[in-house]
């Protein structure tokens, strides 16, 4: 599947990428530092058509059994497009798909078990210490882990956990062999490499327990007390947490029907049973939170490590997070914390910069900073049970009309967007839309029989239209200025 989001050619033409975000043109508020807004497709310079198309894949995802319900939320420039739910927060009894009598339906508030998604906090509180000078990141473990010093383990550094290279294997089961946090610690500390440190990327979570660990012995405080106080509070993630209180199960996704380690329904509890022998509490998963939390986590990023007054990382430090740790040699890219560049699930919003991480129970984020934009997609697909299908599709279809609902590259879509944007007020009277909408309709007909000069010909005239809207007030200029930047990228597609 291409991307939309790169130059291709099709048809003869070349088709360059769309970027409302610059100088001149966006619709962002010019304080980039400022917290999310709710939104609209067309307020965020998206077309609506595009992201309605999510609504019937998950669906479908729903009717064949491969999530219960679902949460997806889609901005960009700091505006949200898309926020919407799906199905239901708890439908199962057991792995027998007995339905409860009174199933509980998702909210866009819904709280998730995100997983995986745990370790990008995980490595971002270790950055911060990093940005605070407690170490470097090729400093040896072994110096703040004694056990550590053990064999080739003694070589393994602080960036070889944070980037998966560390030499661990993927995964031990703890939860069969440990009764404590302590005891689950002894036995990743003790565990033997299955590889030289450096020499291969092999995901683990191992690396993030350990990292955990070195965290913990620097702060003296457990991970969930530090990343309370040094992320989720100052960014005001109120619903992102470990081990939320019984007072929220019905606001919390339910999770696996687990009867073999004598659980039942998981509901309200992290799903993973390491986490789960570990208190709830582990550098790789156990955190719980929502749709528009990992938002403002992922603007975060975007605002280059700010949002609203609070900052929890420098930009350069942000950068470095964000740049590929791995030599050529090694068949992935992964920066400090984040992937990159994973097209399985980033679909056409991978690009090289392009950051994100999945979570085993269903869930994703995506960040794409040269577009300023996000899509995140949280389900409980292990509901009742791991075995069914992966939600991997799922994944990829959000991200590919995510780019498609700012790939507006003809003027069939850009009649789209002013129909949004007239819906949501944008225009003072009718008859400035129809203006535009009647000059896009004439476009799309010189597209249509591929008359490259005729279309760039009109869409010029396009442009005198909405100057003069402008200077006439009668088109607000978040509009004029998003329909501006189509209208120079349409017309260079056409030169």
């Amino acid at each position: 599947m291409g991307n939309r989001l790169k130059p291709m050619v099709t048809g003869g033409f070349l088709l360059l990428p769309l970027l409302f975000f610059n100088a001149e043109s966006s619709h962002a508020s010019p304080d980039q530092a400022d917290g999310l807004k709710p939104g609209s497709p067309g307020s965020a310079g998206m077309v609506e058509q595009e992201l309605n198309d999510i609504d019937d894949l998950i669906q479908q995802g729903i009717d064949d059994r491969v999530t219960p319900g679902a949460v997806v939320l889609t901005a960009k420039n700091g505006m949200i497009a898309k926020e919407d739910a799906y199905g239901e927060v708890a439908r199962y009894l057991d792995d027998d798909f007995t339905e409860m009598n009174n199933p509980v339906d998702m909210q866009t508030d819904t709280i998730f078990d995100v997983a995986s998604i745990t370790k990008v906090f995980t490595a971002i509180s270790a950055m911060q210490l990093y940005e605070n000078g407690e170490f470097d990141l090729d400093d040896q473990v072994a110096n703040y882990i004694p056990e550590f010093n053990e064999g080739d383990k003694s070589e393994i550094t602080i960036r070889h956990l944070i980037t998966h290279t560390s030499g661990f294997e993927d995964w031990v089961p703890l939860y069969t062999e440990a009764d404590s946090r302590e005891e689950a610690y002894d036995i990743v500390f003790s565990s033997e490499l299955t590889h030289e440190p450096g020499s291969d990327y092999v995901y683990s979570d191992l690396n993030m327990i350990s990292l955990a660990a070195v965290i913990e012995q620097i702060t003296g405080e457990r991970l969930d007390e530090y990343i309370e106080k040094n992320i989720t509070e100052p960014l005001g993630m109120d619903d992102t947490m470990f081990n939320p209180p019984e007072s929220l199960q019905e606001r919390t996704a339910a999770t696996e029907y687990q009867p073999d380690v004598e659980r039942g329904l998981v509901w309200g509890e992290v799903h993973d049973e390491n986490a789960w022998v570990m208190d709830g509490v582990s550098g790789h998963a156990g955190l719980f939170s929502t749709a528009r939390d990992l938002a403002v986590f992922a603007q975060t990023f975007l605002n280059e490590g700010e949002y609203g007054e609070e900052r929890i990382l420098q930009p350069e430090t942000v950068e470095k997070i964000g740049t590929n740790q791995l030599p050529d040699s090694l068949d992935d890219t992964h920066g400090l914390g984040w992937e990159l560049d994973q097209a399985w699930y980033m679909g056409d919003l991978s690009e090289s910069e392009t950051i994100g991480h999945t979570g085993f129970t269903g869930t994703s984020v995506v960040i794409n900073p040269n577009e300023q934009m996000m899509a995140i997609l949280l389900t409980n697909r292990v509901h009742p049970t791991r075995k069914g299908a992966s939600p991997n599709e799922i994944r990829e279809h959000v991200a590919d009309q995510t780019a498609a609902a700012i790939d507006a590259w003809d003027a069939s879509h850009m009649k789209s967007l002013v129909e949004d944007l007239d819906a949501e007020g944008e225009f003072s009277n009718e008859e400035a839309f129809q203006h535009l909408h009647t000059h896009l309709t004439a476009v799309h007909y010189y597209e249509n029989q591929e008359e490259a000069e005729k279309v760039i010909t009109h869409m010029e005239g396009f442009q005198d239209l909405i100057d003069d809207q402008l200077n006439n007030e009668v088109i607000s200029k978040d509009a004029f200025n998003i329909l501006r930047a189509q209208s120079e990228d349409l017309i260079e597609t056409w030169e």
